[in-house]
């Protein structure tokens, strides 16, 4: 999951008649924004990430990532997605629910301000980039499967934040673009292994 920061989310709901249906609109995702660091290492996503997923994937619209609390999906089109030149667009004609009802008062009060994506990494680049002074590893992210857009409560790095196994991966980048050898050792190839998602270099290399 990736948040995307309130500043640039663009959150906009309309009821423009009675007779038409409420929607919801908001940048899901940003292109070719560094991200925060993400345990070891910062990320972008790329111009075209998103170009076979908008063909390909049955996207779901929820409330924190809650599908229990959904608001559309693209295979119905009561969700629409499109890749413009600043980032991934969602449009969601909002079903007439009680938890839509709280969702938007929680909007129209300022509670809910952010938004999130959740996917899986398809295809991927790293590279060593000069940030502040610093080395640092970055990640852009050129593919990916797209699971659901989400306005959300609590926006934050979940999937990454703290994690053992990602600043493991991240510095065994390092240490490879850096052009040293990093160590093979059996935690870090079970690493690989169940990091796929994230790193569809490892099996490779």
């Amino acid at each position: 999951r990736r948040f995307v920061p309130s500043e640039a989310l663009c959150l906009e709901y309309r009821a423009d008649a009675p007779d038409q249906p409420k929607t919801l609109s908001w940048y899901a995702a940003m292109f070719d924004v560094l991200s925060q660091p993400l345990g070891g290492f910062r990320e972008r996503i790329g111009r075209r990430a998103f170009s076979k997923a908008l063909e390909r994937d049955d996207v779901r619209g929820l409330i924190n990532h809650d599908p229990n609390l959904i608001l559309g999906r693209t295979s119905t089109k009561t969700l629409k997605l499109h890749a413009d030149h600043a980032g991934l667009h969602a449009n969601v004609i909002l079903p007439e629910t009680s938890y839509v009802r709280d969702l938007l008062v929680n909007i129209e009060n300022g509670n809910i301000t952010g938004g999130s994506f959740a996917f899986e990494v398809v295809k991927d680049d790293w590279v060593l980039e000069n940030i502040d002074g610093e080395d640092t590893v970055v990640r852009t992210v050129k593919e990916v499967r797209l699971y659901d857009v989400s306005p959300v409560t609590f926006p934050a790095y979940t999937a990454t934040e703290g994690s053992a196994t990602v600043r493991s991966l991240a510095e065994s980048w390092r240490q490879r673009l850096s052009g040293r050898q990093p160590e093979q050792r059996a935690e870090d190839m079970e690493m690989c292994a169940a990091m796929k998602a994230m790193c569809v270099n490892c099996e490779s290399t």
